[in-house]
């Protein structure tokens, strides 16, 4: 017989044991969530955050969706045209037609076999023979869009510089100029052998356009005409204004082109008179930070420059019996001594970099943890704005040039003959001035650098036409704009929400999402700062709206620019005549 009792006393210990082991249980979860925040109740009723905690600021600071709203990097939503969906529909039927395509790289290709070089060292135009290439480039573009010259208001500007002016209905609304320019960096001879294709072969191989100008910048020009040439044969009439204008000196500083174009925009439109002006530049549009999410890269603002001639005087005599040290050696010494002395680096809040970079940081999927912690505490935390500044240039090794003005020392000049003593040597170091400096801060840089150098050489100073010491021994030092062509950092162009940068940065959401090779969960448009100069640095007074964007993938140019190889990707570059295209039309729609 068993103990029906005895089992019933043991079943009763084994469950107010496993009833206390419950409790235990319940207990440690309810002192963990108040310790660490996961109780249901806690979390119900948080706790008021601090005015300077934070905690809720950071996070909201990602990696988020570029679906979701970032304070950090706010984001347009695509712009597609509405008026003329009809239309845009159209074209992209158009656009994406064989016959189509491959009449439009003939186009291209064309235009990349005149070598439109320009040099340093060009005359003015109508003294230097070198120019006249451009009226071959001319002829052609003439023969290849008729409809568009035939049509357009056609001004030449100093001969060579072209401006396409399409007359809107509303007179009331501010044009939208676009530029691009038509000539290229030279070829250097040496390395014509170099090429898969020769420089100037405009060769199309089944996928890429080959030769100089495929990628800077007669893809730009000649994406602008396809664009212009489809609007006019669909019987596009524009409410609004649209100037095309095509400087012809871009990469010599744009003096006789650009420069003379401002002259008759200004004169023609007014100061201020212009709603929206879009160069190439920027970056092109890719996924620097994971396949998944795209990022264009406009550009709102670039560095200033200046080119610094140091000139120095000594005497001369016979090399046999020189001095302590020559002309040449004492030029040495202060070309080392600016070496040494390179500009500080600076990360602004507010600036194109820390902007660009809070972008990356918010939205980059695969941006490094390091850098993205940092850039979240860099919003109130000047020691982490600091500690962000170094550890970018410490990760992308660009940044080295990106935060500070950078100086080259680019030419040198000294000596005519093996035995004589040089009497005049110089250099002339180039700089591209950060956007946090000034024309003013980097003379005096300069200066500060040169001067005890040239005192412990007994040397005189003239710096930018002050003398700043008076020694008189070994000779006399100038320091100098070598070329007259100091360029404060630009202004920056605005991005409210109801900015001219809101319909272009719509536009480029647009066209990447509607892109037959779009493979991405989202685009992001990160506005950067340009280290370069382009055209626009004439047209500041035109209007305060100017963006610099290249409408490119990154993987479609195939070496990059000013380099053996150059080839833009064919296929590629069919989506820049469906940007200008949309742009055009949203312009004339939503500006």
């Amino acid at each position: 017989m068993h103990d029906k009792s005895g089992a019933s006393i043991t079943r009763k210990k084994h469950f107010q044991r496993l009833l206390l082991l419950l409790c235990a249980v319940c207990y440690a979860y309810y002192g963990y969530g108040l310790l660490y925040g996961t109780h249901p109740a806690k979390q119900a009723h948080p706790p008021e955050a601090a005015a300077d905690d934070p905690a809720p600021q950071l996070k909201r600071l990602g990696p988020l969706p570029p679906s979701e709203h970032s304070d950090l990097c706010p984001q347009p939503k695509a712009l597609y045209p509405k008026k003329h969906a009809d239309l845009a529909d159209e074209l992209e039927k158009v656009f994406a037609g064989e016959t189509y395509k491959l009449k439009a790289y003939k186009a291209l290709g064309g235009a990349v076999q005149i070598p439109t070089e320009s040099y340093d060292d060009l005359g003015p135009v109508g003294e230097d023979s070198r120019w006249e290439v451009f009226g071959k480039l001319h002829e052609y573009l003439e023969q290849t869009f008729p409809r568009v010259f035939e049509t357009l208001d056609v001004t030449k500007v100093n001969t060579y510089g072209i401006v396409l002016h399409w007359q809107g209905s509303d007179e009331s609304a501010l044009p939208v100029v676009m530029a691009a320019h038509q000539d290229v960096v030279p070829v250097e001879p040496a390395t014509a052998d170099d090429w898969i294709h020769p420089p100037y072969s405009g060769f199309y191989d089944g996928e890429w356009i080959w030769g100089r100008g495929s990628c800077d910048d007669k893809s730009d020009l000649i994406a602008g005409l396809q664009a212009i040439d489809a609007l006019l044969e669909h019987g596009f009439e524009p409410e609004r204004t649209f100037v095309w204008a095509y400087g012809f000196d871009e990469e010599a500083s744009g003096v006789q082109g650009a420069g003379h174009l401002a002259t008759y925009l200004e004169e023609t439109y007014g100061r201020n008179g212009v709603a929206l002006i879009l160069d190439e530049g920027g970056g092109a549009y890719g996924t620097p930070y994971g396949d998944d999410v795209v990022f264009a890269v406009p550009s709102l603002n670039e560095k200033g420059y200046l080119d610094v001639r140091i000139e120095l005087t000594a005497q001369g005599g016979h090399s046999s019996v020189p001095p302590k040290h020559t002309a040449i050696g004492m030029l040495s010494s202060m070309v080392v001594a600016i070496e040494a002395n390179p500009h500080e680096p600076a990360l602004v809040r507010g600036g194109g970099s820390y902007n660009a970079t809070q972008c990356a940081a918010v939205y980059g999927p695969e941006y490094p943890e390091k850098l993205r912690a940092l850039a979240r505490n860099a919003v109130d935390s000047d020691d982490a704005l600091e500690e962000l500044k170094d550890a970018l240039m410490e990760a992308f090794p660009r940044f080295e040039a990106i935060l500070r003005t950078t100086q080259a020392v680019d030419l040198v000049q000294g000596g005519v003959k093996v035995n004589a003593l040089p009497e005049k040597v110089s250099a002339v170091v180039n700089h591209r001035i950060a956007e946090h400096s000034s024309v003013a801060e980097l003379k005096q840089h300069f200066t500060d650098v040169v001067l005890p150098v040239a005192t412990r050489l007994n040397l005189s100073v003239e710096a930018f036409g002050k003398n700043v010491s008076t020694g008189v021994g070994q000779g006399h030092v100038v320091l100098s704009d070598a070329f007259g062509t100091g360029l404060e950092p630009s202004p920056v162009t605005p991005m409210g929400k109801d900015d001219p940068y809101q319909v272009l940065a719509g536009t480029i959401k647009a066209t990447v999402e509607s892109a037959e090779r779009y493979n991405a969960s989202g685009v992001v448009v990160a506005p950067i700062l340009q280290i370069g100069n382009t055209d626009t640095r004439y047209y500041w007074n035109l209007t305060r709206n100017i963006v610099r964007y290249k409408h490119l993938h990154e993987r479609h140019r195939y070496n990059g620019a000013h380099t053996v190889n150059e080839a833009v990707f064919a296929e590629g570059w069919m989506e820049s005549i469906r940007f200008f295209t949309k742009f055009i039309l949203n312009c004339d729609e939503h500006l």
